[in-house]
Parts: C-alpha cells; sequence; structure tokens
C-alpha cells in the first residue's frame, strides 16, 4: 500500500467521522431539547480569529427581504427554519450542506410591526411542528414537508392575536404537544402531537397569551408546566391542565417573552422594566403541600430587565443583558441573592445566546458575535466577530451550537461556521 493510498483512507475516515459526528448531534427545540439551551459538543474552538471561526456556508435565500426571526432546529441531518415570502409564511427544511429539500406554505404571513416569522419548528421524531404568526399550528412529514394535521389555534380557542403576532415555540413532551392560545376557550392547551385532537384545555385566565414559551420541570411530586401569559407567569398540572399558580409580574406594552428558569425549588422570571412596572427581575420559591402550590418571592433585581429570552444559569450564577438598564449590559446576578456581581459591555444591546462546552456563545441585535467565559468575577470576552453585511433587520434569531457548528440567521441569510477544535 502506497503513502498516497494510505493519506486517503485517512483523509477518508476523518471526513466520515465528521460527517457522522454532524449527523447524529440534534437541537430538536428551541433552546434544545431540554429546554435549558445548552449544547453536548466537546471539542470546540477556544477562541476565534479576528475574522471568527471558519465560514463552511451559507444560505441566503430564507424567504425575502427581513422574512424573519425564526432560529433553527436540527435532527437526523436535516435543519428546519421558517421566514416570510410573497406574503405567506413558510417553513424550510435543508440537509447540513444547506442544500434545500422542501418547504411548506403555513398561510398567511405576518406583515405588520416587524414583520416576518417568529416561532422556531419543533421536530419529533418523523415528524415537524410549526406555529406561526396568524395562529396556524401544522405537523408535517419530515421527510417531505407532507401535511399529516393542522389547526388555528387562535380560531379554535377563541383568542385575538397580540401587538407583535404568536411567537411561541411548541414544547413536545411524551406524546402530549403544549401551547397557549390565551382565548376565551383556554389559556393553555394538551394536544395529542399525532392528531391533534384536545386532550385537555386551562380556563381561560382573562388575559391574553404572550411571546414566551413553556418549561416542564418535577417539584414536589407534581408535574409542572410553567410560562408567561401578558401580565405574567402561571403554571399549570402538566397531567390535567389544573391551574396551580398565577404570579403577575407586568410590563407596558405585555411583552413577556423570557421563559421563567427552574431550578432547585425556585423559579427565576424577568422582564425589560419600561419606567419600572415589571420591576426587572424576580425569584419566587414554590411550596407544595397536599397538591397545592404556593409562591413566596425571595429577591427582586430592578436592574436585570431582560428581553429577548437571553438568560442562561450556569453554576449557581444568571448570565444575560439588560435591556433600558445602562443602554444595554452583559450581566451576571447571583441565583440565591439577586445580587448583580458585575455589568459589562456598555450599550451591548439586546441579545441572545447560548452555551457550549463551558463558553457562552452571544449575538446581540447589530451582528456582533461574542466568546464569552462565564466568570462570576468579571465579565470576559474571548473572542468576537462582527457577521457579514447582506442580512436586513435586527438580528433576533438565537443561535444554536450542534455537530461543531455554530448555526446563526440573519433576515433571509443562514451562516454555518466551523468550530470544531
Amino acid at each position: 500500500m502506497t503513502m498516497a493510498t494510505i493519506s486517503i483512507k485517512i483523509s477518508t475516515l476523518v471526513f466520515l467521522l465528521f460527517v457522522g459526528t454532524s449527523f447524529a448531534a440534534e437541537w430538536s427545540m428551541f433552546h434544545g431539547p431540554d429546554g435549558k439551551n445548552r449544547s453536548s459538543d466537546s471539542g470546540l474552538l477556544t477562541s476565534w480569529s479576528e475574522d471568527g471561526p471558519r465560514l463552511l456556508w451559507k444560505i441566503s435565500t430564507i424567504g425575502e427581504n427581513v422574512s424573519g426571526y425564526s432560529s433553527i432546529t436540527i435532527q437526523n441531518g436535516r435543519l428546519f427554519t421558517t421566514g416570510n415570502r410573497g406574503g405567506r409564511s413558510i417553513v424550510y427544511c435543508f440537509d447540513l450542506s444547506g442544500k434545500p429539500l422542501w418547504e411548506y406554505d403555513n398561510g398567511q404571513a405576518w406583515t405588520r410591526s416587524y414583520p416576518g416569522t417568529r416561532s422556531t419548528p419543533t421536530v419529533d421524531g418523523d415528524f415537524v411542528y410549526d406555529f406561526s404568526p396568524m395562529g396556524e399550528l401544522v405537523c408535517l412529514k419530515v421527510e417531505n414537508g407532507e401535511k399529516v394535521w393542522g389547526r388555528n389555534m387562535l380560531t379554535d380557542f377563541e383568542g385575538e392575536n397580540i401587538t407583535w403576532g404568536i411567537s411561541e415555540s411548541i414544547r413536545i413532551d411524551g406524546d402530549r404537544l403544549y401551547c397557549s392560545p390565551g382565548g376565551a376557550k383556554a389559556s393553555f392547551v394538551a394536544l395529542n402531537k399525532r392528531t391533534g385532537e384536545t386532550l385537555w384545555t386551562t380556563p381561560f385566565l382573562g388575559e391574553k397569551t404572550s411571546y414566551g414559551c413553556p418549561v416542564i420541570f418535577e417539584h414536589g411530586g407534581l408535574r409542572i408546566i410553567a410560562t408567561t401569559y401578558a401580565k405574567g407567569m402561571f403554571g399549570v398540572n402538566a397531567e390535567n391542565g389544573e391551574l396551580l399558580f398565577r404570579f403577575r409580574h407586568e410590563q407596558r406594552n405585555d411583552i413577556n417573552c423570557t421563559r421563567p428558569i427552574y431550578h432547585d425549588g425556585h423559579l427565576f422570571l424577568t422582564t425589560n422594566t419600561f419606567e419600572q412596572v415589571g420591576k426587572g427581575a424576580v425569584m419566587l420559591r414554590l411550596t407544595v403541600v397536599d397538591g397545592k402550590v404556593s409562591l413566596d418571592e425571595v429577591w427582586r433585581n430592578s436592574n436585570f430587565d431582560n428581553l429577548h429570552d437571553s438568560v442562561i444559569l450556569l453554576d449557581g450564577f444568571l448570565y444575560g443583558t439588560s435591556y433600558q438598564h445602562r443602554e444595554g449590559v452583559f450581566m451576571c446576578v447571583d441565583w440565591k441573592t439577586g445580587e448583580t456581581r458585575y455589568e459589562g459591555g456598555r450599550n451591548i444591546g439586546k441579545g441572545s445566546l447560548t452555551w457550549a462546552e463551558g463558553l457562552i456563545y452571544f449575538l446581540n441585535e447589530k451582528g456582533d458575535v461574542l466568546l464569552i467565559r462565564p466568570n462570576p468575577e468579571k465579565y470576559d470576552v474571548v473572542s468576537q466577530f462582527a457577521l457579514p453585511e447582506g442580512g436586513e433587520g435586527p438580528t433576533w434569531a438565537h443561535p444554536i451550537v450542534c455537530g461543531k457548528r455554530l448555526y446563526i440567521r440573519h433576515g433571509t441569510f443562514l451562516y454555518c461556521y466551523d468550530i470544531a477544535r
């Protein structure tokens, strides 16, 4: 066997290992399969050059103009996202090289304030689900985009759309699909994920839905779903939809976007302040007695007024950006006490983030990408770069790390970066 043959075989093996790793990795729901926004990837770059990591490929044809703010999901070598095109809301499916596989028209597009799609598709085995800004919930076959079932959640449950359109990314747990129509017939519902049949409903709470996503956790012998609505947060029993608690946490424009974070018997909630109406962040202790849940306030931090669901809990500390406080800074807050450990990156502005192998990947709405070490003692930026020009509108889609790649959406563009070490 010649050295050239050996070299070819080694190169082929390395390529197959890389493709296999990328194919096996998955990010099946918004903020990942467990909702904690943490990638399981390892062997990643620990710093970048001034130009950022190597760009593997880009897509520039996800809809038209701004198109949307949906992030992406990945499963079994396929990538899913959505965007506006021709006044319609389109679901797109690509392979992991960026090649288009199929698309599906999910009805009328959101063309009012900040036009574009919002929610991120959810993938579950052989099916992918999309919840459009106009309330169209659809189940499609992953293989070819064929429709399995669909229903309009606003129409079916007598809901009214919200100011900036439905933005919730639905959650799947076992055989159930959960979402928040916020209508006269139900504030929250569980559907059979295979048929779309209603399994149970939580009666109307008197307020519309908001822009956040549900979280699921177990506490005190109960399986609980917590989510935001126009005036705060509520929790229901995952088995039957029974209302367990409500917590008022108002914001002037009813923009509750950041999902609650549950940990060790406590729930964290934050929204942007707008003249202190919502009072920023709050920590609540949950107590369960005889199946009844009570909430007790532990602390408040009015400066930690996050807006775009970009807070992450790591080793006892919360990391994320403020919105109005000091015109947007990156903050570290003690989970137990609510004490602000530091405020860094003045005027960094709103942004979104994810975590992988000990580092935070942060994207602000101006298109700056930062690699931040989560250090409770200081604001520690390792590397940063700017996205290429071309995408329109603010970069509100959340970044993800999956299969040793960093994916970032901006308008009609999707960028795929190689971050393997």
